[in-house]
């Protein structure tokens, strides 16, 4: 299974599950990254961090590390 860190620009790909822990999870969880959820990846940095996605109508930018915690389809 890949990754959102994997996903290309321009993509529309769907939550499948949240694999980070504690602080992490819950930070991912509180911008509205849950399972089920459509992302499309608007923008990724020259050096690949932050990506740019938009999530439930709202645009929001996440590091790769956090970006590796969310298991997409």
């Amino acid at each position: 299974m890949r990754t959102l860190k994997e996903v290309r620009v321009g993509e529309t790909v769907k939550v499948e599950k949240l694999t980070g822990e504690g602080p992490v999870r819950r930070r991912i969880m509180d911008m509205g990254v849950t399972k089920g959820v459509e992302i499309y990846v608007r923008k990724v940095a020259p050096l690949g961090d932050p990506v740019e996605i938009t999530v439930r109508g709202y645009e929001l930018s996440v590091r790769k590390d956090e970006a590796a915690c969310i298991q997409v389809a």
